[in-house]
């Protein structure tokens, strides 16, 4: 049940994001709506909390399991490039940059979770 869970708030987690870069872009009021400012912080929480659940069950742990420790510093990095993205980019420019980039890495913590690998879909060129 925990990686149902797991499953669906990192979809919701990756489609909100998209749905609020593609709304910057177009510079939607949509934005600006009190639920697209606290449902992204409801998701991502619980997405936190049945991460770290599952961490327990499998026993791995981040500075333990290589693949865990570079998934956590992935989601860091998009952590920073989503913000750049949807609120910290001084230009329009940097902030269509930075969301590429942070759906990108979304995609390589994905394929490090799936593979298990640091190397995540490189592994695969």
């Amino acid at each position: 049940m925990i990686k149902s869970i797991h499953l669906i708030t990192v979809s919701s987690s990756i489609l909100l994001f998209i749905l609020r870069y593609v709304w910057m872009v177009f510079e939607s009021p949509i934005l600006q709506k009190k639920w697209v400012k606290i449902l992204p912080h409801i998701i991502d929480s619980l997405l936190l909390i049945s991460a770290i659940i599952l961490a327990i069950q499998i026993s791995q742990y981040p500075l333990v399991d290589n693949w865990l420790t570079v998934k956590v510093l992935a989601l860091l990095l998009y952590i920073v490039l989503g913000s750049i993205a949807l609120k910290r980019g001084k230009t329009k420019s940097i902030r269509i940059g930075a969301g590429l980039l942070a759906i990108a890495t979304f995609a390589y913590m994905i394929s490090v979770a799936v593979s298990k690998s640091t190397l995540g879909f490189f592994g695969f060129l």
